[in-house]
């Protein structure tokens, strides 16, 4: 049995640094540029690790409890950490869900969350943008002594997505809007989709915890045939198997489409490369997508 102990509003290390534990690899890069050298921050979630079926182990939940502050997805993207969140807040441990940095009206709503509203918001760059200045005011109000690095480093990480839009832009501006539709495991990409003009179809739901059934295969085969789409795409944290099922079935009816890459979804790439911070993640993402569509 592990003690919970109350959480007071300025908590630190023994070496002056909060104690932070975040959820995803988005939310860990996010925190680690606005925290610096001022946090000590530890993820739960490794590269290709899929957060809708994610279970805590023992050592997940005693990193948990033993942090200053928690910073997580919400939505009910980490489904299955839920009870976990909401037994440390009946505590007074403090939590940040990123997702409470963004106006409802602006959400996708999604009838397969218990949130009815689509958690994959990192993939529109100005909803993680909100979600960084709400992380960085929530973390001055911990640490009121470093407010001052965490608002710099805010800043410039704010900074480097307002390049990276530009860019991102760029880049799919040379797609031809007809071309623009993006078949993928699953319904990760929405908000991509609605920022930069995609239809977007997911094999599976929103959530990877829906299975695909044959009837889906077959249904969406005919719609890529109809479409005359070049590509589809594997997803890092779901199994390819579903992706590649679709693809037989295509070749089943006389026609081909290209497995176009794999994209990450729900989860950077390993750690160390530029695909496993969020910004090279999205590039990467936008550049595969593009020179397999066009």
């Amino acid at each position: 049995m592990i003690a919970i102990t109350s959480c007071k509003t300025e908590v630190k290390e023994r070496d002056g640094k909060l104690k932070i534990v975040t959820t995803t690899t988005m939310i860990t890069d996010m925190v680690k540029n606005i925290g610096g050298d001022k946090v000590n921050v530890k993820g739960l979630m490794g590269s290709g690790v899929d957060p809708h079926l994610y279970k805590a182990s023992e050592g997940d939940v005693s990193k948990l409890f033993n942090a200053d502050v928690i910073i997580y997805s919400g939505l009910h993207l980490e489904g299955k950490l839920e009870d976990i969140f909401e037994k440390m807040r009946t505590q007074q441990k403090k939590t940040i869900a990123v997702s409470d940095a963004i106006d409802k009206s602006g959400l996708i709503g999604s009838e397969y969350f218990a949130s009815s509203y689509d958690p994959h918001i990192w993939f529109h760059i100005g909803y993680w943008k909100q979600a960084t200045q709400f992380v960085v005011s929530e973390l001055k109000k911990l640490d009121p002594e470093n407010a001052d690095s965490f608002e710099i480093n805010g800043q410039a990480y704010i900074a480097k997505l307002d390049a990276l839009a530009k860019e991102i832009h760029a880049i799919i501006e040379t797609l031809p809007v007809e071309k623009r539709i993006l078949v993928t495991a699953h319904d990760a990409f929405n908000y991509f989709g609605k920022l930069h003009n995609f239809e977007v179809v997911g094999l599976q739901g929103l959530s990877t915890a829906t299975e695909a059934g044959v009837q889906d295969v077959q249904k969406l085969a005919n719609f890529i045939i109809e479409k005359n789409i070049k590509a589809i795409f594997v997803e890092s944290s779901v199994p390819k198997r579903t992706i590649e099922a679709l693809q037989a079935a295509v070749k089943s009816k006389d026609h081909e489409v290209a497995i176009g890459g794999t994209l990450y979804s729900d989860a950077l790439g390993d750690a160390g490369t530029v695909e496993g911070t969020y910004i090279g993640m999205y590039k990467y993402n936008v550049q595969t997508i593009v020179n397999a569509l066009k």
